[in-house]
């Protein structure tokens, strides 16, 4: 058995069973610490394929960020999903549904490699084998796909601007900080009192 076989058989036995681990846990933060976990060792199987542009984002964005997010909203929220999972069993038939239609889109998708094996090579663009991946993906990205990858960004920023406009609320009653008033604002302000000593005011 070679080294990357080993690897291979490694991290795909530890994310397989941190999977398992992240639907079959109790207690939600053991979920998300078992997510990271399973992240981790997915990254691991992208570095052995050749594809570490796809590994470093995983880290950098799930584990980093997204997984982390999940960790806290937990922690911090508090949720109790003994009582959001009362309910799981109304939307089964849709859930199935759904599973068997991303079933039938896999064998699809799998079957193409034994009809077709050239289909995917002939709509691809042709990569220069002596630069690395992530300068061909950025290569791709800012040549071929410019504008696909800029309207993608825009959308991502309109997203998060909807995101705050709708979550900000005005409470009335509440004080909140004017700065221009308080630049503009006179000496009047400020008094000096002059206090005797062990006097207070």
């Amino acid at each position: 058995m070679t080294l990357p076989l080993f690897f291979f058989y490694v991290f795909s036995t530890i994310a397989v069973a941190s999977a398992l681990m992240v639907i079959s846990s109790r207690n939600p933060v053991h979920s998300v610490l078992f997510l990271i976990l399973c992240f981790v060792n997915s990254a691991g199987l992208f570095m052995l394929a050749g594809a570490e542009f796809l590994a470093l984002i995983l880290i950098v964005v799930y584990v980093g960020a997204v997984a982390v997010l999940f960790l806290f909203v937990v922690m911090m929220l508090d949720v109790d999903f003994a009582e959001l999972r009362k309910g799981v069993l109304q939307y089964m038939p849709i859930g199935a549904l759904v599973g068997i239609i991303l079933l039938l889109e896999l064998l699809l998708v799998a079957g193409t490699f034994v009809v077709a094996p050239n289909a995917a090579a002939s709509s691809a663009m042709p990569i220069d084998a002596t630069i690395d991946n992530t300068r061909a993906i950025g290569q791709v990205l800012y040549t071929r796909y410019v504008y696909l990858f800029q309207a993608a960004g825009a959308v991502l920023l309109v997203a998060m601007i909807g995101a705050i406009v709708l979550t900000l609320r005005h409470k009335p009653g509440v004080k909140r900080q004017d700065v221009f008033k308080q630049v503009a604002r006179g000496r009047d302000g400020v008094r000096t009192v002059k206090v005797k000593s062990g006097q207070g005011l």
